[in-house]
């Protein structure tokens, strides 16, 4: 058995952040929402993707920011994205060099 990659994230949110989601990860990161299967719609939460990359928000009743776990997303431009982010409110870190690359951390509006 070989794992070949990842299917996709999933990351929790509080239950009514949907809008705030899409705001965030279509509006900012510019990832398209995709509809979820019928029997998981009626849960919350919202999926995003864009290519390979696939991003699911569950909600979760007892949500609590989770502050080390993270998705990590290569982009092709860095500061376009920090701009756009601060430019929409978000918090957003001073991009530091990490290891062959920039990186930074841009939070998403559930405190993660």
């Amino acid at each position: 058995m070989t794992i070949l990659a990842i299917e996709h994230v999933q990351l929790a949110m509080p239950e009514g952040g949907e809008e705030e989601a899409r705001r965030f990860y279509g509006g900012v990161l510019g990832l398209m929402e995709i509809a979820k299967p019928e029997e998981l719609a009626g849960r919350g939460g919202c999926w995003f993707e864009a290519g390979a990359v696939k991003l699911h928000l569950g909600v979760e009743a007892d949500f609590r920011p989770a502050k080390k776990a993270h998705p990590a997303l290569l982009v092709d431009d860095l500061d376009a994205l920090i701009a756009r982010a601060r430019a929409a409110g978000w918090e957003v870190d001073e991009p530091k060099p990490f290891l062959e690359w920039r990186q930074t951390y841009v939070y998403n509006p559930f405190g993660n």
